[in-house]
């Protein structure tokens, strides 16, 4: 009995490190032996399973997918109804793109009790992104407030009197127009202030509406002052332009801006009845909207949007949105008169039209006219007068009268909550702990701009010591990229357009990150890695892959995106070609599986295109699912934009450090961390764990 015992307790401390596998779980189950036999054989396999575990879980940070799959596999053939295992295997398959296969093993592991509330949110939400294909999507949808920036603060003082107009941006902050205390303020994403510009020299006079021009610059109309000003992208003041007055280039109370492809700057004269143009300078070149023997005239001009060279203009006196050519030439009534009661603003989001309506907010078919309600602020007194789309997937309203930027969210969003992952563990300074961590709305779409106090650390349920969020990927000024080269005959015949492409892009990364060159034939080939400088003399001719009558792209692209696992958090697959494949070009892997294997490693997928027309569907496809977009080599604005889209692209990756306070029991026992990240009235939690160096 006495050996027993002794037995017994020597299974405890060779099993204690698998014991604390995971937080939800507790424990490696014990079968709880009733002879020697039974309590060595449990004991061998528990120790097993942790020497297999603990590799698992250091390729799975060290971004090797593949080695940590196949390491929670051996875990499992020890210990096969582990359900900690079951769900480290499933978070290797989702990271590898195979995400059928994660459901599965979670779904086996959530049937047993494990993972608490988490585990099944995480499946609801990665099968409800597998239903949905493309890019986020702005068909329009309820919205209901998530939060709001009140104007005035808790002591009462007003932080910002008559919101008028709001402006978003790419970090999460955003601008906002205080009509009564004539200030263009921006807020972070909790409604800190970060800055006050009470304009030049004599300051705003009644400032209506904010845009951003194509080149970065915020174009600001003054209501009461009778002038466009032009101000940099941090808000330092450049010029003024516009008069009072009846003739070309004078306005009488300015109210909404709009911009079209060319760079020309519309403005809405309430004043005058009319819409005033101005060139990218500030020159006055026409203005339209007076009666004519075709159109009645403008009555009250207020909302103004453009999309394909179309300029749409709501009147406010009618309730009809009208539409012109880019040459003020009247084409025809979208929205008949009495649609809308007092129409505001109108921006584009897509091809709808988003516009304020007294208490409500709509989105218009920019093709039909047709209306839907996106939002209503209930029945209290409000004045709605500018709804915008941020970049974390909400829209932005401003209410007049009451005094308040209101935050809105899709009723999904709101209920279901933040994606949290924890992506990467660092401990090799144990107990300085790294985190890198992805924040995402159930859409998918990054979260940005969120700051240390949206995050909280715990250890076991408790604090930690010397948190600090290190730094956020969405201010990264660089990125790493991935030319993928097609070497098909079809794209063989653009040599030079092929040449001309590479310089440019690498040129225009301005030697910053990295650049690789990946040949697309039967065998997908490194040609380069390194410098965007050591390209600038690239030749066609240089490529080692040879020109294949059979291109393995789904392989080309899966070797792409590997190389960039552990790249710069900003980074982008860029393929070159004539956007034509060949037979099995996706022979080894699915369309879903490759855009899941790029989305779930925030890698962008860009079609460069060296031949005029529509790429095949399968590269729009992994394009349009991607974060990518799509050029044409010699497109009139040149490719330099290419590199600049990727660089502006959101991301929700974050860093954050902390100092653990727990035993590592020599590097040999799994370490629990869970993490919160929460904004306004959405939270989002992750529990995983680690281990410290071998001691």
């Amino acid at each position: 009995m006495k050996k027993l015992r002794t037995l017994i307790a020597s299974f405890f401390v060779v099993s204690i490190t698998v014991s604390a596998l995971s937080a939800q779980s507790g424990a490696l189950k014990s079968e709880g032996a009733t002879a020697r036999s039974s309590v060595g054989a449990r004991s061998a396999a528990s120790g097993l399973a942790e020497q297999e575990f603990r590799r698992g879980v250091q390729a799975y940070y060290r971004g090797a997918f593949n080695d940590a799959i196949l390491q929670f596999e051996k875990a499992l053939s020890y210990l096969p109804e582990e359900n900690v295992l079951l769900d480290w295997l499933g978070k290797a398959y989702y990271r590898s793109g195979v995400e059928g296969t994660a459901l599965e093993h979670w779904q086996y592991a959530a049937n047993e009790g494990y993972g608490g509330l988490l585990l099944p949110n995480r499946i609801e939400i990665v099968r409800e992104r597998r239903l949905i294909s493309g890019s986020p999507t702005v068909t329009p949808v309820r919205y209901t407030e998530a939060g709001s920036y009140n104007g005035k603060n808790d002591e009462g003082i007003y932080v910002f009197n008559q919101p008028v107009s709001v402006l978003p941006n790419n970090d999460g902050t955003l601008w906002i127009l205080s009509y009564a205390t004539n200030e263009l303020l921006k807020l972070d994403v909790n409604g800190m202030i970060i800055d006050r510009n009470e304009g030049y020299f004599n300051g705003f006079d009644r400032p209506m509406d904010v845009i951003r021009l194509k080149n970065g610059n915020l174009l600001i109309s003054e209501f009461a002052g009778d002038r466009l000003s032009l101000f940099d992208a941090k808000g330092s003041f450049i010029k003024s332009f516009g008069e009072k007055g009846v003739k070309n280039g004078a306005m009488v109370g300015p109210q909404y801006l709009a911009e079209d492809s060319d760079g020309n700057i519309y403005v809405t004269d309430f004043g005058n009845s009319r819409v005033d143009v101005f060139d990218s300078e500030g020159k006055p070149l026409f203005y339209f909207g007076s009666k004519s023997d075709a159109f009645e005239g403008l009555k009250g001009p207020t909302g103004i949007a453009v999309y394909d060279n179309i300029v749409y203009v709501a009147d406010c006196l009618t309730g009809a949105v009208h539409r012109f050519d880019v040459a003020g030439n009247y084409l025809g009534i979208l929205c008949k008169p009495k649609t809308f009661k007092k129409p505001e603003s109108m921006k584009r989001w897509g091809r709808y039209l988003v516009v304020c309506d007294k208490n409500k907010v709509y989105s218009v078919d920019s093709d039909t006219g047709s209306l839907f309600e996106n939002l209503s602020s209930g029945n209290a007194p409000s004045r709605l007068t500018s709804a915008v789309p941020d970049v974390n997937g909400n829209i932005l309203v401003t209410d007049f009268t009451a005094n308040e930027v209101y935050v809105m969210a899709k009723l999904s969003e709101l209920v279901g909550g933040l994606f949290v992952q924890i992506e990467r563990i660092d401990s090799a300074s144990f107990p300085h702990v790294t985190l890198e961590v992805k924040i995402e709305n159930r859409s998918r779409q990054s979260v940005v701009g969120l700051k240390e106090n949206n995050f909280l650390i715990t250890e076991n349920k408790g604090a930690v010591a010397d948190y600090k969020l290190e730094g956020a990927a969405y201010a990264n000024d660089e990125s790493d990229i991935t030319l993928l080269i097609d070497r098909s005959r079809a794209s063989s015949l653009y040599t030079e357009a092929l040449e001309s492409a590479v310089k440019e892009v690498a040129a225009s990364m301005h030697n910053k990150g990295t650049l690789r060159i990946i040949g697309a034939g039967e065998v997908p080939l490194i040609e380069y890695e390194g410098a965007p400088s050591g390209v600038s003399n690239f030749t066609a001719k240089s490529l080692k892959t040879p020109i294949a009558q059979t291109v393995s792209l789904d392989m080309a692209v899966r070797l792409a995106a590997n190389a960039l696992i552990n790249a710069e958090k900003k980074c982008a697959i860029i393929y070159v070609g004539a956007g034509k494949i060949t037979q099995r070009a996706f022979e080894k892997y699915g369309l879903s599986d490759l855009t899941a294997y790029l989305n779930n490693n925030s890698i962008a997928f860009v079609n460069l295109l060296l031949s005029q027309g529509a790429c095949d569907n399968e590269l729009a496809f992994i394009c349009e699912n991607t974060q990518g977009g799509e050029y044409y080599v010699y497109r009139d604005s040149g490719l330099s934009e290419v590199v600049s889209d990727i660089i502006a692209l959101p991301s929700g990756i974050y860093v954050l450090s902390y100092t653990s306070s727990l035993q590592t029991d020599f590097g040999q026992r799994y370490l629990p961390v869970e993490l919160e990240a929460f904004i306004m009235n959405r939270s989002g939690r992750d529990e995983t764990g680690y281990f410290a160096p071998l001691q």
